[in-house]
């Protein structure tokens, strides 16, 4: 290795590696002004200097089924990918997330002596326990975002380092949501109610009629509330506005680009699964998560138990309860998601707790994230140069 010229590779696979890789990417420039990096990214790691083989969108499909669909692309993507990899032979490859994609190729880069580096711990310690076998195989190092994982991996001899989370550095509490509504056009003085149907257009398909009936069943309840909806991409706000022509509702605002600052806006958020519900709860706002996938998907997750946890939020699983109600496929109703959210407007006192408990799980999740992440593959790269 040129210790002041490494080769960097990535793979980010849908926005919130994207972010994460971005972040990163900035880190190690700072220590290595003339690193060269590569991979696969979105927008934010192209902004960032890394030259994008393939965009992150590629990557971006949930489910078992819709992955089986795009199987026979993603792998011949995943060979190509390789071929140019070993061809390269970079001196460090970092995956961020997409298991089920970089993890194979982790296994075949390392065997091949490039270091590898897994960036955000699987759910092993959630589901499907006996992959931890295959991350050990795949990652000289695993970076984790949340304080419980290094421990867990230490227990297999897994090699891993807490980090911390890169959003809680770069997300303060917003304590003023009119000006984030008065931002968005809105109107600063009236109850709000925020949607968050996802990123995914899957997972947007299964949300967008349940969370938009649950908007008419609360406007039918109470007239002052106002309804706000962030739309991740250009796919996403089609899909939505078709949903909404098709239920009759016109009354939620759509906005593009600025999910945290509608996040902001609002009194209770109503919030896909996954990262967006820690965002939330960075933001420091009471929400519901809801979790749709394929029907055949969970029917196979529920009966082969490949599930180990009870609790699916990101806020509920650092917090160790149930802080905020979780709606889970055949639960995640339109009744059932404007119950949960007339609940929060209802009972100010329990709002406030949570937020009060949001505030202390940001603070341990706060901890330069990228810049320890950075020294960490700064410090396999040195080993590597040793």
């Amino acid at each position: 290795m040129n210790p002041q010229q490494p080769v960097i590779a990535l793979v980010a696979g849908e926005a919130s590696g994207d972010q994460l890789g971005a972040a990163l990417v900035e880190q190690l420039r700072a220590r290595y002004p003339h690193a060269r990096f590569v991979g696969i990214g979105g927008k934010q790691m192209q902004e960032a200097g890394v030259e994008a083989w393939w965009d992150a969108q590629e990557l971006a499909v949930m489910g078992l089924f819709e992955v089986l669909a795009h199987f026979p692309r993603l792998l011949q993507l995943r060979r190509e990918l390789r071929r140019r990899l070993l061809d390269l032979q970079p001196d460090v490859f970092v995956g961020i997330d997409a298991p089920d994609f970089n993890l194979g190729l982790e296994i075949k880069l390392r065997r091949a002596g490039i270091r590898t580096v897994h960036y955000v711990s699987p759910t092993v310690w959630a589901w499907r326990k006996k992959r931890v076998r295959k991350i050990g195989r795949a990652a000289d190092l695993v970076l984790c975002l949340f304080p419980f994982e290094p421990a867990f991996y230490e227990g297999h001899g897994v090699a891993a380092r807490y980090v911390g989370h890169p959003m809680a550095d770069q997300i303060d509490a917003d304590s003023d949501p009119a000006a984030a509504r008065r931002a968005l056009g809105l109107d600063p003085g009236a109850a709000t109610i925020a949607l968050l149907p996802g990123s995914r257009i899957s997972e947007v398909s299964r949300l967008a009629e349940p969370m938009i009936k649950a908007v008419q069943l609360l406007r039918a309840h109470r007239t002052d509330l106002q309804f706000v909806a962030a739309m991740a991409s250009d796919a996403v706000d089609a899909l939505f506005r078709q949903a909404l022509q098709e239920g009759g509702c016109e009354d939620i605002a759509l906005v593009a680009n600025r999910p945290r600052q509608v996040m902001a806006a609002a009194d209770v958020v109503l919030c896909a699964s996954g990262t967006a519900t820690l965002e939330t709860m960075l933001v420091n706002r009471p929400l519901v998560m809801v979790y749709r996938i394929a029907p055949s998907t969970f029917w196979l997750v529920k009966n082969l138990r490949v599930i180990k946890r009870q609790l699916f939020a990101l806020p509920n699983i650092l917090a160790g309860e149930a802080l905020v109600p979780e709606l889970v496929q055949d639960e995640a109703t339109s009744e059932r998601m404007a119950a949960e959210v007339q609940r929060w407007l209802d009972d100010p006192v329990r709002a406030a707790e949570v937020r009060r408990r949001f505030d202390e799980l940001h603070a341990e999740l706060r901890c330069d994230a990228s810049s320890r992440a950075a020294a960490a593959v700064s410090d396999l790269l040195n080993d590597g140069a040793g």
